[in-house]
C-alpha cells in the first residue's frame, strides 16, 4: 500500500471537503498568507485543584506544514471564519501535518 503523499494531504485540506481558509500573519510582520485547515474548538475541562472544575475551550487548527510561512511560531495571528486567534504552539507531527494550538485574540 502506498504511503500518503502531499497530494493526498492537499485533498483532505481542501475547502471543498473538510477545511476552512484562514489568514496567517507572522508576529514578525509581513503579509498574510492563506492557509487551509481543519478548525476544532472542543470543550475542555480544567481542574483547578480546588475541587472545582472550570469549563473552557481548546481551539486548534490542523494544516499542511508546507502551507505555513517560514518562521511560523508562537505569537503569530490566524484569522478564521470562527474568529481571530493567536498561535500559542506550533506542533509538527513529522508526516507533513501541523497542529496550531490557539488562544482567542
Amino acid at each position: 500500500m502506498p504511503i500518503e503523499g502531499a497530494a493526498d494531504r492537499a485533498v483532505f485540506f481542501s475547502t471543498d471537503e473538510f477545511a476552512v481558509a484562514g489568514s496567517y500573519t507572522l508576529a514578525a510582520g509581513g503579509g498574510a498568507v492563506t492557509v487551509n485547515g481543519i478548525f476544532d474548538d472542543a470543550f475542555a475541562e480544567v481542574d483547578t485543584l480546588a475541587s472545582i472544575a472550570v469549563g473552557s475551550s481548546a481551539p486548534q487548527f490542523q494544516c499542511r506544514s508546507v502551507d505555513l510561512p517560514a518562521g511560523a511560531g508562537d505569537g503569530d495571528t490566524l484569522v478564521l471564519p470562527a474568529g481571530t486567534f493567536q498561535v500559542r504552539v506550533v506542533q509538527g507531527d513529522g508526516t507533513g501535518v501541523t497542529t496550531l494550538i490557539l488562544d482567542g485574540a
